[in-house]
């Protein structure tokens, strides 16, 4: 059976921030470009890039504490941190540019200013928290940070989680001021739309084959409705399809691609839908998780943009319930 087949110079698969970003990128430094996205699902943003699938920090580094371990003489390592915050500085002067050019509209869709604080309790814990405030706050890009142990000052910023809580087990709090809450899903939307202006976007198509051709590269998509198959051919191609990205790699060929392997992650979150208790509480609190526990970022935040607290747990949740969970209003990848 004949089928169609389409060209392009460029190709990006999956319709998240990374192709989105990639996307408008291209379109600025190579208007003359054709650029085509291809996403499986309805819709930009659908997955990772969702608001409810991603903690919305922007991966700042100024509450995470997985980027600050702690040695084994007890000193806090702070160079991830740094090398994390400079690169969200530069995706937020892309983002700024991006308003200053036209490309973005309204930046409180997308972010808005929300502290971000650490929190540990525990004698140990409050000792090393005090060390990464010491380590962090001397650099340029945490200046500002705090560091407090009074039951007082933590009743009065976090008055939900003071609600109760017997003090004689000590704690500790980073907090930073000028956090962020970061809407990838308006954001990755908001760019998909100027790249589509300029280029072809197909959703409901995925893409089945990769393999490369002595002009480039040659992509198989079917349309997940009409079950039609067509061929791309693309100079380039950008594999931002998330969980799909690896099977993809792997049939292309290149050897970038062996060595990795991919497993699932997944998380139930929680809602509060009450209008008080969202009122007292606005931060994004990251936790340090106890010796044993299961590998998750846990984290209550409220994000700006939506007024709804939120708070990851360790157990699976099947893709309905995932589906079912997400807010109903607007609320990753190897370059070849």
């Amino acid at each position: 059976m004949a089928r169609n087949v389409i060209s392009t110079d460029v190709a990006l698969v999956g319709a998240g921030i990374m192709s989105a970003t990639l996307g408008t990128l291209i379109r600025k430094l190579e208007p003359s470009w054709s650029v085509s996205v291809f996403e499986a699902l309805d819709a930009a943003a659908a997955e990772s890039s969702d608001p409810w699938n991603n903690a919305g920090t922007g991966h700042s580094a100024l509450c995470e504490l997985n980027y600050t371990p702690q040695a084994a003489d007890g000193s806090v390592d702070i160079a991830k941190a740094i090398t994390i915050n400079e690169q969200f500085q530069v995706s937020r002067q892309f983002w700024a540019y991006a308003v200053d050019a036209g490309v973005l509209d309204t930046p409180s869709e997308f972010i808005n200013p929300i502290p971000h604080a650490s929190f540990v309790h525990g004698a140990d814990n409050v000792e090393y928290l005090r060390k990464r405030y010491e380590a962090l706050s001397s650099q340029t890009l945490f200046e500002g940070m705090e560091f407090f142990t009074d039951p007082a000052t933590f009743s009065e910023r976090l008055p939900i989680m003071a609600a109760g809580r017997n003090f004689a087990d000590p704690v500790a709090v980073n907090w930073y001021e000028g956090g962020t809450d970061v809407d990838f899903g308006s954001l990755t939307k908001k760019l998909i739309n100027f790249v589509g202006k300029g280029g072809a976007v197909h959703f409901g198509t995925r893409v089945t084959n990769l393999k490369r051709t002595k002009d480039g590269w040659r992509l198989t998509v079917k349309n997940q409705r009409t079950h039609e198959v067509t061929h791309v051919d693309a100079r380039f191609v950008f594999v931002g399809a998330g969980g799909g990205a690896l099977p993809l790699l792997q049939k292309s060929g290149i050897k970038e691609a062996k060595g990795f392997g991919g497993f699932p992650v997944s998380g139930q979150f929680f809602r509060c839908n009450n209008p008080e208790l969202i009122e007292n509480h606005a931060a994004k609190v990251y936790g340090k998780a106890a010796v044993g526990a299961p590998r998750c970022r846990c984290h209550t935040s409220t994000p700006a943009s939506s007024t709804v607290t939120r708070a990851c747990s360790s157990a699976r949740t099947p893709a309905s319930r995932r589906s079912s969970s997400r807010r109903v209003s607007t609320r990753t990848s190897r370059c070849l």
